[in-house]
């Protein structure tokens, strides 16, 4: 081991230590502990109840000039059940006694927020005071300009949109101190059962004295200037900066309920694998919490809201998660009093509701120039109230899991992270939507027996950094009979990101490193053999029979087989010219590589590409690389699936129990803005045949669609139901009601 390795992985446990981090990243015991009985305590509180929410967030110039009694009206006709209102922060909309808590020029001695949060009382909602902390006037920059975030070049910095404010640092005195006095002054009035805190996490690296500091006093170090995660400053930085945000939520949480033990801090936090604080710790400490992802832009797909749906369900479990949703554009032009198409958010919303998300509607400032969206909200929370018991999911009957990986993404990917972690999990994303198959995420820090082995099979699509004691988890996993799919560079990276020699799951892999990359490859391809064994092809090329050999990826890892090399029905073809047209045609070479690895493992299967076929899918959406991955995941699985789905079209498909029912959501993705949003029309889904696998010992009495309205026949035989659904516009729920 050379000198500078030694001196980084140094660093690296000094940093752990400091952080209450072990080596393989997880919490300490005694830290673990104390936040399993703080969130057990919670969850006896008031979380669970409501099943619709709506964020109602003043803009300075509301108080005084909005209908109060029109939005009491419209929250009592939606049926929302939880309120999260504009409280303070940059701006406060009480009488706040606070010095430098700029409070609204329109206030006067009003009480805007006490006002509506009465209103909301009356009618039996929750109600969570929302504030924002990433912004100060100038009066709080001239008593404490150490308050303000710093640029890396030591300038103060101005708010990019609105320059008579300042941006705040999320990690000195102003949250510390100035921030939680807000917090208290607002329990301590109003009782709220929560704050909400936007932007809280501030806006950007800060260089400001306080952070140059702590973060000197934390690691030794200088604040770092670059975002290489291999660097050490940076690496220290990334669990420094985590550890400061965490110790900053416990002491806003404490505080609250200091004041409301029934209340808690709920940040504006979470998400998948790009997401900026640990979800395994957020999940262990939260008891809720407000998704914000608020729609879609660019070439989002409208399947983007079930799978950060499934991400906050791999740590939070079936504690309540309400995902807001704008009735707006959302753009990089910020739009923030447009309207969206109805159905575009009818498709946003379902597909959030399919995967587990209660919906919140939000809209920002109180007198509304465009009304459109009143209807399509209130027709959306209407028919979910009417069926809200049908929503109060206890169980996911998804037999596959997705693994995701922060670590991979802050320790690998690090500013490539969307390239090289995300979008090869977006590509096995869409592979599954198409294919129909229900599925799960799973977080790469829950890998422990008690969380997994409800799955029969795991997808790593490129989980590169994986520490020694993650890849013993997934080789029991298969010990026990799972399955696994894995891709490209999973596992040849510790923890850290730092490159192993070898992947951690080689022997599992059956393939070992032979210490190169390539890529990026052009004219590259894979060619289709038949098992000699058998001459036959392998399921693997279930509808590519008749191709003879199909495109490779973009990269690939190079690597030789371990022990004597078994069948593969997949070939490499190298790369060879495209041009001149003449030069076009592929090279004879001595042996060809193995595209893919195929191997029983005791009682499970394992599938691993050493090329990245998820990323390239996502990039050039080529169907044959759909089919790949679908038979790689039905292959592996080596069961039925709980639900099978067969008809035209493009269906997102999940599978709940509840206490008395189970139920299918068909969510419609047939459209051609699916890529390119907004939705102009839905184009409704013709008929689709249902095999639904019913729970041991369960016996089916009704079935109906929650959609139509109406009930449906079926066919019951040796514990499947077997039925027919005439159509889908957006969303149809088949619901399966249970004898007692």
């Amino acid at each position: 081991m050379g000198s500078s390795r030694r001196t980084f992985l140094k660093q690296t446990a000094a940093v752990s230590a400091a952080n209450l981090i072990g080596s393989d990243g997880q919490l300490s015991a005694a830290l673990l502990k104390s936040a399993q009985s703080e969130t057990a305590a919670q969850q006896a509180g008031w979380y669970g109840r409501p099943m619709r929410w709506a964020q109602l967030s003043f803009v300075e110039s509301d108080p005084g000039n909005y209908d109060l009694g029109f939005w009491l009206d419209y929250f009592k006709r939606v049926h929302a059940e939880a309120a999260i209102l504009n409280a303070g922060g940059c701006v406060a909309f009480y009488p706040t006694q606070i010095p430098l808590h700029y409070r609204s020029k329109w206030l006067g001695d009003r009480d805007a927020f006490g006002e509506i949060a009465a209103g909301c009382r009356r009618l039996g909602m929750n109600v969570v005071a929302r504030t924002d902390a990433h912004a100060c006037h100038q009066d709080v920059y001239d008593a404490h300009a150490d308050w303000i975030a710093v640029d890396e070049n030591g300038n103060k910095r101005r708010h990019a949109s609105d320059p008579d404010f300042w941006l705040t640092c999320a990690l000195g005195p102003y949250n510390f101190e100035f921030m939680t006095q807000v917090h208290q002054e607002i329990m301590t009035r109003y009782r709220t059962d929560g704050i909400f805190t936007n932007r809280w996490a501030g806006s950007g690296m800060c260089y400001c004295e306080h952070c140059r500091e702590n973060f000197h006093a934390f690691s030794g170090m200088d604040l770092p200037r670059t975002q290489d995660p291999q660097n050490p400053a940076r690496r220290a930085y990334l669990v420094w900066h985590q550890q400061r945000l965490f110790a900053l939520w416990r002491l806003w949480n404490g505080k609250i309920q200091q004041i409301n033990p029934d209340a808690s801090f709920i940040p504006n936090t979470g998400g998948g694998a790009l997401s900026e604080l640990d979800m395994k710790t957020i999940g262990e400490l939260a008891p809720t919490l407000v998704a914000d992802r608020q729609g879609r832009s660019g070439a989002m797909a409208p399947w983007m809201s079930g799978k950060s749906a499934k991400e906050f369900r791999a740590t939070m479990g079936h504690k309540a998660v309400p995902a807001i949703f704008s009735v707006g554009l959302e753009d990089k032009y910020r739009w923030k009093d447009s309207v969206q198409n109805g159905d575009e958010i009818r498709l946003w919303v379902a597909d959030g509701i399919a995967q587990g998300f209660r919906p919140a509607f939000t809209k920002f400032n109180a007198r509304p120039f465009d009304k459109r969206w009143f209807p399509v909200v209130e027709e959306i929370f209407q028919w979910h109230y009417a069926h809200a018991d049908y929503f109060r999911n206890e169980e996911s009957y998804a037999r596959v899991g997705m693994v995701y990986s922060q670590q991979t993404a802050a320790f690998y990917g690090g500013p490539d992270a969307a390239a090289k972690v995300e979008n090869p999990a977006l590509g096995f994303y869409q592979a599954l939507i198409e294919a129909r198959i229900p599925f799960d995420m799973v977080h790469d820090r829950l890998l422990d027996r008690d969380p997994i082995d409800r799955y029969r099979m795991l997808i790593l699509p490129n989980i590169a950094a994986l520490s020694t004691e993650q890849c013993r988890q997934i080789r029991a996993f298969v010990e026990r009979g799972g399955s696994i799919v894995a891709t490209y560079e999973t596992s040849l990276y510790d923890e850290w990101g730092v490159p192993r020699a070898d992947f951690g799951l080689a022997e599992l892999f059956g393939a070992s490193y032979a210490g190169s990359n390539e890529g990026p490859m052009l004219n590259s391809y894979l060619e289709l053999e038949r098992d000699p064994a058998t001459g036959q092809y392998h399921p693997l090329l279930a509808g590519l029979e008749d191709a003879g050999r199909i495109i490779n990826g973009i990269r690939r890892v190079h690597v030789n087989p371990i022990g004597e090399p078994g069948f593969s029905p997949l070939k490499v073809i190298p790369t060879y010219p495209d041009l001149p047209m003449e030069e076009c045609f592929p090279r004879p070479v001595k042996s060809q590589d193995a595209g893919v690895f195929l191997r029983q493992a005791g009682k499970g299967r394992v599938v691993y590409f050493p090329w990245d076929i998820g990323s390239t899918f996502w990039e050039v959406m080529n169907v044959d690389h759909a089919k790949l991955l679908r038979n790689a995941v039905l292959w592996a699985t080596q069961e039925p699936m709980p639900v099978t789905v067969e008809g035209k079209g493009i269906v997102d498909v999940s599978i709940w129990g509840q206490k008395g029912s189970m139920t299918v959501h068909l969510v419609n993705m047939t459209n051609p803005m699916m890529m390119r949003g907004p939705i102009r029309e839905v184009i409704p889904l013709p008929e689709q045949k249902l095999t639904i696998r019913v729970p041991a010992g369960r016996r089916v009495k009704r079935v109906h669609l929650l959609a139509a309205g109406n009930e449906i026949p079926y066919r019951e035989e040796n514990g499947l139901i077997r039925l027919a659904v005439p159509g889908v516009q957006v969303h149809e729920v088949v619901a399966l009601d249970f004898a007692v």
